[in-house]
């Protein structure tokens, strides 16, 4: 592991300072590029002005899309990956209750009702992941996108990823990110099975 010699506030060149003690370094990077294991003597607020970026450490992955941050304090081991170094154009939010509306969305989430109606879709077509899956993919070539970015709890990833893979096929790049969850043992049990019968019904050709 990587520990800075420097502090932030040392670091010449690169660096803004708002007189109060806070000060921000601006970084661009390409899509793949790796910020490996390190820690700051001072906390650190890792901001997305565009790209996503994901934010590892001993206790956890966030996923950091524009507009968003990820705090991470003083002398916490951390890695940063840089998943996207642009914005991503749309949102489908897959397998909505039909009674569902975007100004239900606001409301509960205190979002904003133009960034919604702009660049997010609800997709109330599918009841299960492989029709999800089926609606992901019309909904890809509708806007003539040639890659999607999965997110779905961790539990559920894997039977979710199989059945993404198998629709979209090889014409579509697929880049997933599980969010961590706490599960119960009867929520994995069902949910192991679920994947070795879907399994079992593809070999089968069912």
């Amino acid at each position: 592991m990587n520990i800075a010699e420097k502090p932030i506030a040392a670091i010449i060149g690169r660096l803004t300072s708002t007189g109060d003690g806070i000060h921000m370094i601006a970084n661009g990077y390409k899509k793949g590029f790796r910020i490996g294991t390190h820690m700051h003597r001072e906390a650190q607020l890792v901001y997305a002005a565009k790209g996503t970026m994901q934010v590892t450490t001993p206790k956890g992955r966030w996923l950091v899309p524009p507009d968003r941050a990820v705090w991470v304090p003083a002398l916490s081991e951390h890695a940063i990956d840089v998943l996207k170094d642009h914005k991503a154009q749309r949102l489908l939010v897959a397998g909505v209750d039909p009674a569902v509306t975007k100004l239900d969305l606001v409301r509960r989430m205190n979002g904003n009702k133009t960034w919604l109606d702009c660049c997010v879709d609800l997709g109330s077509e599918s009841v299960d992941t492989r029709s999800n899956a089926e609606e992901a993919l019309r909904w890809l070539a509708k806007h003539h996108y040639g890659s999607v970015l999965l997110i779905t709890s961790d539990w559920h990833m894997r039977r979710a990823r199989f059945e993404f893979q198998k629709v979209l096929g090889a014409r579509y790049r697929l880049v997933t990110d599980a969010v961590r969850s706490e599960p119960s043992f009867l929520t994995l049990f069902g949910e192991y099975n679920k994947y070795l019968l879907r399994r079992v019904a593809v070999w089968a050709d069912i």
